[in-house]
């Protein structure tokens, strides 16, 4: 609530309806329904906004929590239950208890809405009731009467619970009960039921009474225990009565929904119906009468003057509860008895249209402690009250602004007068200029060379760490303040500027409590009307932490190019190393009677070399041996490791150790090795030519690739765990047979790996590419490589293919 030039809810007045306009002002029909459309959004904006409002006003008055804090709550308990947030706007009004007060009370009172239990996966119908909550919660709005409620239940409500009726009672001062909006029923059979006599017989009774849902399913039974509301052109097969809980000790309304279906009432469709009478329930109190409406007894010219009364002004009677009449903490609210025509609140009331009505219903921030306990201490003392200003947003000309208020309460005989006050822009624009030097931490100051006078502001003290009581100090003596190394430039600067005007943008130090303070000052000379420099106006802001970040960002830079050029000496070491301890033949080559190609292709990103690598040769008795191995890590260590476990491998095995023996030795070694956390997988296969038989073993390592008459498959892995991963390990091995023709693929992680995807994907992808490309002499496994390895390689791929010449017959091949 500011003043009246804010804009309301209340609808445009609609041209007299005999007046043609004229021809130029004629608007072509899509225009006008498109300003109609936006006068449209711009009501149900304001009404939505009105809820909100009314909402957090009732919090804050049960809570003594401020504005912000109850639209957090509203927030979270929407979240909760997960409604909309105008849904819980409706069920926390609908939720009010009218209980006497003397301020707002400490403890927060909850809503009366049944929590649901958490659930990981709702049912699909979930979605479907929580979209009709919020579509109903925001056409209650538009509601302005019972009447008016009750059609707007039957038309959300058709579709989901079939229903074709809505009934809406409320108990009567005398008994019974009394019909308050209809929906789906003839006038005549509204009329002949606009009454319900106490007692029993009658289920919208019996729903009050005990407070509990009665769910009507089957007409012939129901007829036995209750008088019906029949109409025999439409009889109505089942029917559901629900009480509204609209926060008293007993509910006063009932919701009657009749269907044509018969049968039961789905679960799901029982839910939906309570929560509607839930939500509904907020705005049925919005409906309710309250005899405290009525204006008091204010002299006539009394209101007269606040008719004309400039700015945003009311007068307030207070009204007090049972408890202690005569004491101001009874006070349960204040009625507006008058009321100036620029007052407005939230609905968009204004003036006279005020009177009568409740201030915690215009105005529910006024329930904000601060400002209820400042007119509570007002009627009790007599003393004015003043509020902190606060903001509020106005529109002024179709332009969104802020403005500043601050609201002034004062006592007149019983009453109170509560005052808004608009601050002018004067005071607006200089607390803007406190924040923004406070924000930057920047100062401004002002010398008059003629008069010797200076004026800093509060912020310049700050910055020099001076105290205000010693005033500001000269131009002159400005250099006095920085450090001696700074001075001179300084001083330099101050003269032209002085003598002839020249502005400067300097960065200074100066010694502070905290340390040494980094500082940019601008100034610049205003001449009088012969040129000669009369004042100086500057601003010195504080850069410490600017100038700390860039140091420390300087110094980081330096450091990641020293660790650069390191990771890089580094690099060019182990590809030296790598390349000497792992020789790559140009072509493929014949060993023990198989065609044998390599392939090693370092990583494309990183500076490290990695530890993969390979190892084929034919053994004394006529063997060859193939390894293949990764080394986990990277750099000089890695190539280290690779180097002990390659040279190892082949003197175990060439000395008469079998591959499972190897295997062992290898893992004993690498837990004793110079890295106790090293560790490396690798495959070893023995190949006998006279056989053709391939035994292989394997520690960890992704299988070989077998390809056979077309036909791809990986081998089975035997028992084998990674390297250095175990003091007792456990490795077996397998052979395969093979016939001419067969191709067998020995490779590292690297060549099936990828970043966004499994293993399982990666084995799959390169079984397809190999299947599409049958081995056909020399380049297949160049093929090969191009179609795995597309985009950036971020590891290290080793690939040894052995292939059986397809004229390497032996007896019995055919």
């Amino acid at each position: 609530m500011c003043d009246a030039r804010r804009v309301t809810s209340e609808p445009a007045h609609p041209p007299d309806r005999g007046t043609v306009p004229g021809p130029d002002r004629t608007a072509p029909p899509d225009a006008v329904s498109g300003q109609r459309a936006e006068a449209d959004r711009a009501d149900d904006l304001a009404a939505t906004t009105a809820v909100l409002e009314r909402a957090k006003g009732a919090l804050m008055a049960l809570t003594g929590c401020d504005a912000a804090d109850a639209h957090d709550e509203l927030l979270r308990r929407a979240a909760d239950g997960g409604r909309t947030l105008m849904e819980e706007c409706w069920i926390t009004l609908g939720a009010l208890r009218a209980a006497p007060r003397s301020g707002p009370p400490a403890a927060p009172v909850a809503p009366a809405v049944a929590s649901s239990p958490a659930v990981t996966a709702p049912p699909a119908e979930y979605d479907t009731h929580a979209r009709a909550l919020a579509r109903l919660g925001r056409d209650l709005i538009r509601a302005g009467s019972p009447q008016e409620l009750a059609g707007c239940l039957l038309e959300h409500l058709a579709a989901d619970t079939h229903a074709d009726a809505v009934l809406l009672y409320t108990r009567a001062p005398g008994g019974g009960l009394e019909l308050a909006g209809h929906a789906g029923v003839g006038r005549s059979l509204a009329e002949r039921w606009s009454r319900v006599p106490p007692g029993s017989g009658y289920a919208a009774v019996d729903a009050l009474e005990a407070g509990k849902a009665h769910w009507l399913e089957d007409a012939e039974q129901d007829r036995k225990r209750y008088v019906l509301i029949e109409d025999p052109p439409r009889r109505w097969h089942s029917r559901a009565w629900l009480p509204v809980p609209t926060g008293e000790d007993t509910a006063t309304v009932a919701l009657g929904v009749l269907r044509r279906d018969a049968g039961p009432f789905a679960p799901e469709q029982r839910e939906l119906l309570r929560a509607v009478a839930r939500l509904c329930a907020g705005r049925l109190r919005t409906f309710d009468a309250d005899p405290s409406h009525t204006p008091g007894d204010v002299p006539h010219p009394l209101r007269a003057v606040f008719d004309v009364l400039p700015g945003a002004t009311v007068l307030l009677t207070p009204l007090h509860g049972p408890a202690d009449p005569a004491s101001v903490r009874s006070v349960e609210d204040y009625r507006i008895d008058a009321a100036t025509p620029q007052a407005v609140d939230n609905l968009g009331r204004t003036g006279r249209d005020l009177v009568g009505l409740r201030l915690l219903e215009c105005f529910p921030a006024a329930a904000s402690e601060p400002l209820w306990q400042g007119c509570l201490s007002t009627l009790a003392t007599g003393e004015p009250f003043e509020g902190r200003p606060f903001t509020s947003h106005e529109v002024l000309g179709g332009v969104s602004r802020t403005a500043l208020y601050s609201v002034r309460a004062a006592r007149l005989g019983e009453r109170l007068v509560l005052h808004w006050i608009r601050h002018d822009d004067a005071d607006t624009l200089e607390q803007r200029m406190a924040d923004v030097q406070r924000l930057a931490n920047l100062g401004w100051a002002s010398w008059n060379l003629t008069t010797g006078d200076v004026s800093w502001s509060p912020q310049m003290y700050a910055i020099f760490d001076r105290d205000p009581a010693l005033g500001p100090v000269a131009l002159e003596r400005l250099a006095d303040l920085v450090l001696p190394e700074d001075r001179p430039e300084l001083l330099h600067a101050v003269t032209a500027l002085a003598g002839e005007g020249r502005s400067f943008d300097l960065p200074l130090r100066i010694r502070a409590a905290g340390g040494t303070r980094h500082l940019r000052a601008v100034a610049e000379a205003v001449p009088d009307r012969h040129g000669t420099p009369a004042e100086v106006h500057g601003f010195v802001q504080d850069m410490t932490t600017l100038r700390r970040a860039e140091l420390a960002l300087v110094q980081s830079e330096q450091a990641i190019l020293t660790q650069h050029g390191v990771l890089r000496a580094e690099r060019a070491l182990a590809a030296r190393l790598q390349h000497a301890l792992l020789p790559m033949p140009g072509e493929a080559v014949a060993l023990a009677g198989l065609r044998v190609e390599v392939a090693y292709l370092p990583a494309q990103s990183g500076v490290h070399v990695g530890g993969d690598w390979f190892s084929s040769i034919e053994l004394p008795d006529g063997k060859a041996l193939f390894v293949v191995g990764d080394v986990a890590g990277h750099g000089v260590g890695a190539v280290a490791t690779m180097a002990q476990l390659r040279f190892t491998a082949k003197g175990m095995v060439i000395t008469g150790s079998s591959l499972t023996q190897a295997l062992d030795r290898l893992n004993t070694l690498l837990l004793h090795s110079h890295d106790p956390h090293a560790t490396a997988t690798m495959v070893m296969a023995c190949y006998d030519p006279g056989e053709r038989r391939l035994v292989w073993a394997q520690a960890g390592h992704l299988p070989p690739l077998l390809v056979r008459d077309g036909e791809v498959r990986y081998l089975d892995r035997p028992a084998g765990v990674l390297l250095g991963a175990s003091a007792d390990p456990d490795y077996e091995q397998a052979e395969c047979r093979l016939v001419p023709g067969d191709r067998v693929l020995f490779y590292t992680d690297g060549l099936v790996e990828r970043p966004t995807e499994v293993i399982d994907a990666g084995l799959a992808r390169l079984a397809e590419a190999v299947a599409g490309r049958p081995a056909d002499g020399t380049g297949t496994l160049d093929t090969l490589l191009a179609a795995m390895l597309e985009g950036e390689r971020r590891d290290d791929v080793c690939v040894l293919d052995l292939q059986v010449p397809v004229d390497d017959e032996k007896p019995g091949d055919a």
